[in-house]
């Protein structure tokens, strides 16, 4: 048996399954519940319960798109298996522990498509696998009727794990099931495994056959109980997808809650892990937040508004917006109904506002764009004001092209900035203006195109 109980270097993850109920040409483990393919949230629990590596068993399908996902959990070491000819679970075990090198300890198998499942379920299993143990299984009581494998026990000792399809109506009663989670001595389950025969109703080879074979050796198999069923929760179809998805970010809301993060509705709050919030941060509802962003101290979003991949700065307001890869500075407003698309940069105290639309340009502090504009390739100089209708023409058809503006300059409603064009410092261009060369600083321009009124105005 394990002599070193806990010690647990390797896991298997089957995740062959065709996920034929899911009716997608998408593998099922990778489909995306809160911004994340569902075995990878099956990798991070393991991630989180001190296991090194792992093999997962997948389908010629998935294989490409599961090693994706593997090589972006840092912290274990993960690698595939292929399962051509699908024969159950005890065959994809088997292929699995052909790629593993023998340890002592104990392996870890669990399913890919349990993405609920959290590292303290697992670590519990692990903790129950000890010296004089086999096997320990995770066990949930669920309602009647069930898909799941009944669980047969002596007292505490489970004998054998029965396939619903294969059980008798006694057996069917049984309201305590096999989650499909298990422990094992790694020893014992390589003494087995090779002894799997597939006389059963699928015709194929189940790994649950194994705990009989063990128990059967006088082996000790035992369970562990999980006392809530939804964290063993499988995704086969696209309303399980579902349900799994809103416990999972409900877990994340409850975290960031707990932070000292105010959701004001958690059930209408969209979150993806990896998200740093500080706390004191308001979020109304009907709002997504994902990507790597940061949100600091005292900032308001909401309601309505698609947070991704943004930094936000102190004190800052975001109300009904779109922000995507942006840096937006402290106590700046944005919206109602703007989008900050890639590379934008909102310096402190900027004020963005209806419809107004910025791409891949920063703005100084204090600017001002309050209403129907689009601002692409610019920089904005500090306390400049962007009147109403404002576009920078940075578009040739063929290449995109800068537009400068200078400090405490005032742009005119309706202004064309036909780049590129650069405006100076204190310059004003008057409403229906078409800018199409350089303005000084100080100048002022009207017209279409447009021109110096300064002098005529002297």
């Amino acid at each position: 048996m394990n002599g070193d109980a806990g010690n647990v270097s390797s896991a298997i993850v089957l995740a062959a399954g065709k996920g034929v109920r899911m009716k997608s040409a998408v593998p099922k483990v990778m489909h995306e519940i809160c911004g994340r393919p569902m075995i990878w949230w099956v990798f991070r629990a393991l991630q989180d319960a001190g296991v090194s590596r792992a093999i997962a068993v997948t389908s010629p399908e998935s294989d490409a798109s599961v090693l994706a996902v593997a090589e972006k959990i840092g912290e274990m070491d993960i690698d595939t298996v292929i399962q051509v000819n699908p024969c159950g679970t005890g065959h994809a075990t088997q292929i699995a522990l052909e790629e593993l090198q023998p340890r002592d300890g104990t392996i870890l198998i669990a399913y890919g498509d349990m993405p609920v499942v959290t590292g303290a379920l697992f670590r519990s299993a692990i903790a129950a696998c000890d010296t004089l143990t086999a096997l320990a299984l995770v066990t949930a009581r669920m309602p009647l009727p069930s898909n799941f494998g009944r669980v047969i026990r002596d007292g505490e000792s489970v004998l054998r794990v029965v396939e619903a399809r294969d059980c008798t109506p006694e057996e069917l009663e049984i309201s305590e099931m096999n989650a499909g989670i298990y422990a094992f001595d790694e020893g014992a389950l390589r003494a087995v495994i090779g002894e799997l025969r597939s006389d059963n109703a699928q015709g194929e080879l189940y790994l649950t056959d194994t705990i009989a074979m063990l128990a059967e050796r006088g082996d000790r198999v035992v369970r562990v109980l999980c006392e809530e069923p939804r964290l063993v929760m499988g995704v086969n179809d696209r309303c399980e997808l579902a349900k799994a998805r809103r416990a999972i970010n409900a877990r994340l809301c409850d975290t960031h809650m707990r932070a000292g993060v105010t959701i004001v509705d958690p059930e209408r709050t969209y979150l993806e892990p990896e998200l740093t919030i500080a706390s004191d941060v308001v979020i109304e509802p009907n709002t997504t937040i994902g990507g790597a962003t940061t949100i600091a101290r005292g900032v308001r979003i909401g309601p309505n508004c698609r947070i991704f991949g943004a930094t936000i700065g102190e004190s800052a307001q975001i109300t009904e917006s779109v922000v995507l890869d942006s840096i937006v500075g402290p106590h700046v407003v944005v919206g109602p109904f703007a989008h900050l698309r890639e590379g934008t940069r909102l310096e402190r105290d900027v004020h963005v506002g209806n419809f107004v639309e910025i791409k891949d340009s920063k703005l100084g502090a204090g600017v001002k764009a309050r209403h129907l504009s689009y601002l692409g390739d610019a920089e904005v100089g500090d306390s400049t004001n962007v009147g109403a209708g404002t576009i920078t023409c940075n578009f040739d058809g063929e290449k995109k092209h800068k537009t400068k503006i200078g400090k405490n300059a005032k742009i005119g409603s309706d202004t064309m900035l036909v780049a590129p064009v650069q405006v100076g410092d204190g310059a004003l261009t008057g409403a229906g203006s078409v800018v199409t060369r350089d303005v000084e600083a100080g100048d002022r321009v009207a017209g279409a195109p447009a021109r110096s009124i300064k002098k005529t105005r002297a």
